[in-house]
């Protein structure tokens, strides 16, 4: 039996414990993942609205970057705030049903991310290796297309997971140790078997992560061999120092992720923080840093900044 507490199948609410074994340092790790939100928001909201102010950057680049955007911001809203709440005022409690809709967005706009992500690995591999049909390619309507099969993906695979638990007859207590409403956490509380909802989360967590990351990958790999075909060493250079980066974000959004979901499920012997801590830095970490890495390194976007920036004054003048 998981739990020797009797069953009651109507809770209606739940209780995190934050970063389980470390609540003792709780304001101090909340810092850091303080500045890390309000730079996710500052930044993706920053870009939403160069992008959206100038016309030069409605192209299927920025268009995906906005995609992005908006997935960083609704994916970091829907935690960090409890989150910090947890931290600074101990405020543990959540409705069950908040917890289901929090689970949703989070998984949701993980698979939504990905999806992005590697739509992102196509344009630019289009654009460094076929840049003549770059446009005839990634038209309005094949973008707006893989946005929706982005979406509908991503509701396909994650709303049995909702409807799944939300069946489940849950035990008391009901504390899920987990700074968020993590479904395999969450599952724990499951007073029956649940063996096919934790086969059928990390088989479509698997799949996403193995399957988008192996495209991107296979993106990136065309990109580079373009890459060395060219003469400037200086181009060579630069490009080399724009896909490491990439790559390295795109690591630390996949990695973290499929760790955390595999440790939760077979290595219970390990200190269940670092498990907690691995789920956090794939949520919050890309979405602070891909604004910088994907839009502030791009000199189409520092220009649109300028030039949005250079705009407002003279928007406010009345006379001469």
């Amino acid at each position: 039996m998981p739990h020797s507490h009797p069953t009651n199948t109507s809770l209606s609410e739940l209780h995190l414990t934050g970063i389980p074994g470390l609540q003792h340092l709780h304001h101090w790790i909340s810092v850091p993942f303080c500045i890390m939100y309000l730079v996710t928001l500052a930044g993706n909201s920053t870009l939403l609205c160069v992008i959206k102010a100038d016309p030069c950057l409605h192209l299927p680049m920025f268009l995906f970057l906005s995609m992005l955007a908006v997935i960083d911001l609704v994916m970091s809203t829907s935690i960090t705030p409890k989150m910090l709440g947890i931290f600074w005022f101990h405020s543990t409690a959540m409705s069950l049903d908040a917890c289901l809709t929090q689970m949703y967005f989070v998984h949701a706009f993980s698979v939504m991310e990905s999806g992005v992500l590697v739509a992102m690995a196509f344009d630019r591999y289009v654009a460094i290796c076929n840049p003549l049909r770059y446009l005839s390619i990634l038209t309005g309507p094949v973008v707006a297309a893989i946005g929706l099969a982005t979406l509908l993906r991503a509701v396909v695979f994650m709303s049995p997971l909702t409807f799944q638990i939300h069946r489940l007859p849950l035990c008391s207590p009901a504390v899920v140790d987990h700074s968020y409403c993590e479904h395999m956490a969450v599952l724990k509380l499951a007073c029956r078997d649940a063996a096919f909802s934790n086969t059928y989360s990390l088989s479509i967590s698997t799949y996403v992560g193995s399957f988008d990351s192996l495209l991107i990958a296979l993106s990136y790999a065309l990109i580079l061999r373009a890459v060395l075909s060219l003469s400037s060493p200086q181009a060579r250079k630069k490009a080399f120092s724009t896909c490491s980066s990439h790559l390295c974000l795109i690591a630390l959004f996949y990695i973290p992720g499929l760790l955390s979901m595999y440790m939760e499920r077979y290595h219970q012997e390990l200190p269940p923080h670092i498990q907690v801590l691995l789920a956090d830095i794939y949520l919050l970490i890309p979405p602070a840093f891909n604004p910088l890495i994907y839009g502030i390194r791009t000199k189409q976007i520092r220009d649109g900044v300028c030039k949005v920036i250079s705009q407002r004054p003279t928007a406010g003048r009345i006379g001469p």
